[in-house]
């Protein structure tokens, strides 16, 4: 994550002001990149064990889903736009929404599970590429565009397709996870070359990533 000295040391007073410290977390590549692994794991678990029965399937998209949106709460803060700050929150609380439907019954059948990763893949995609475009000043703006894209399309394909067959929906959530993990981890990366070429710390950054 962010370096103690810029996390704790921000403006002086980070350790003060959570909203502050939350701002400095938020515009680390590193967060970014914490919250691409946490997409990344529950997918590749998937794919490598697509027979694993429905419960344990439940839980790792719950799990999935809430610390996305504990990852989408702190990134929000990143933003120095008190407006430009609410779709994140709102991403933050549609995740943390469809972790909870997800884990409070984890015996819920596949077609459930689908509609509950669907819906929130559709709205996530929507709302960040909206923000993309109409952020000022954004780095590697195609980058964040094409994973929202990447998000929508991946929303789309698994609300549209019948639930028939478990096995092949378990494949389907399992790849999308890891294709959208591996997207955030070129904007991770992306996020900071664009730092290091700007000269902006993590305490001095007027612009954070979505």
């Amino acid at each position: 994550m962010a370096s103690g000295r810029e996390v704790w040391g921000a403006g002086g007073g980070a350790a003060g002001d959570p909203a502050q410290f939350l701002a400095v977390l938020g515009r680390s590549w590193l967060w970014i990149l914490g919250s691409a692994i946490a997409t990344l794991v529950p997918g590749v678990l998937v794919l490598v064990w697509p027979d694993g029965t429905l419960r344990v399937l439940a839980v790792l998209i719950g799990l999935y889903l809430l610390a996305t949106g504990a990852f989408r709460f702190v990134g929000a803060f990143a933003r120095d736009d008190h407006g430009e700050r609410l779709p994140g929150l709102l991403l933050a609380v549609l995740y943390v929404l469809g972790g909870v439907l997800c884990l409070r019954n984890p015996l819920q059948t596949i077609a459930a599970l689908s509609l509950i990763v669907g819906a929130v893949w559709l709205v996530s995609g929507i709302v960040t590429l909206y923000t993309a475009i109409a952020a000022k000043g954004m780095p590697h703006r195609g980058i964040v565009i094409g994973a929202a894209a990447l998000a929508v399309v991946a929303g789309v394909v698994v609300l549209a397709l019948p639930a028939e067959s478990a096995r092949a929906l378990t494949r389907l959530l399992g790849l999308w996870l890891v294709l959208l993990g591996l997207v955030e981890v070129a904007i991770a990366f992306a996020w900071r070359a664009a730092v290091r070429r700007s000269g902006v710390t993590g305490r001095h950054g007027s612009t954070g990533p979505v």
